[in-house]
This record gives structure tokens, C-alpha cells and sequence, in this order.
């Protein structure tokens, strides 16, 4: 198997002092499913084999640096005017990223986190 990815899916987690203003967010205006309530940790499909998952700990980051959540779909635009409706603020609009042959958009989720809704020009596979 040398050189061969062999994981079934994958999972991010991530810490949040505020777990449940996390859950509305993710379920409520992202409309993510939950998959997994375990207490004082919330998993979300980001997609069929993915995953995010958020967990209560007072030691998280007040302000997260470093860190970015993309999302990948074909629909950047209809997603933006989604989450707009839904009253999530577009910190940056759609655009093109002609060096990285991308098209996408930022947010910020109530965590601080970067959220990046994202669409490839060329596939990946």
C-alpha cells in the first residue's frame, strides 16, 4: 500500500468555548447534519466521507489564527446568497483566484474560525 491514501473518511475536530452558538451556526445556517451528539462534542458531513467536529473546552482559542474550514462546492454563488439569507455576514464575496485557478468566498463562523467556500476550476481527481 505504499503510497496509497487507505482511510475510509476523515474528521476535523475543533475546540469552541461556546458549543451551542457553534451548533446553531452548523446546523442552522450552514444546515450541516449532525451525525454524532456526544455531550460536550458535536461531529458534522461536511460531505460523504467527511467530517467537522466541535468540542466544549475552555482552553480554546479566543481569536483562531492559522485555520481554514473549505468547503467544496460547485455552487459558490447560490451557497453565498444562502448563507447571506440566512444572516451570515460574507467577509469576503465571490471571486476568482486566477493563481490557484479557484473560486471562492470567506465567512467567519461564531468561534472566529475561516470558513472558505470553494470551487475548484479543475477537478482534483
Amino acid at each position: 500500500m505504499a503510497g496509497q491514501a487507505s482511510f475510509e473518511g476523515q474528521i476535523t475536530f475543533l475546540y469552541t468555548r461556546d458549543l451551542e452558538a457553534t451548533a446553531r451556526f452548523y446546523e442552522d445556517v450552514l444546515g450541516l447534519p449532525l451525525v454524532r451528539d456526544q455531550g460536550d462534542c458535536r461531529i458534522y458531513r461536511t460531505g460523504r466521507d467527511g467530517y467537522l467536529g466541535f468540542c466544549r473546552r475552555e482552553e480554546a482559542p479566543e481569536q483562531p489564527a492559522g485555520i481554514i474550514l473549505t468547503l467544496l462546492t460547485p455552487d459558490v454563488d447560490g451557497w453565498a446568497n444562502r448563507l447571506r439569507e440566512r444572516g451570515a455576514a460574507i467577509e469576503r464575496p465571490p471571486t476568482a483566484n486566477p493563481h490557484y485557478r479557484i473560486y471562492h468566498c470567506f465567512l467567519r463562523d461564531p468561534n472566529g474560525y475561516l470558513i472558505e467556500i470553494q470551487r475548484f476550476d479543475e477537478p482534483l481527481i
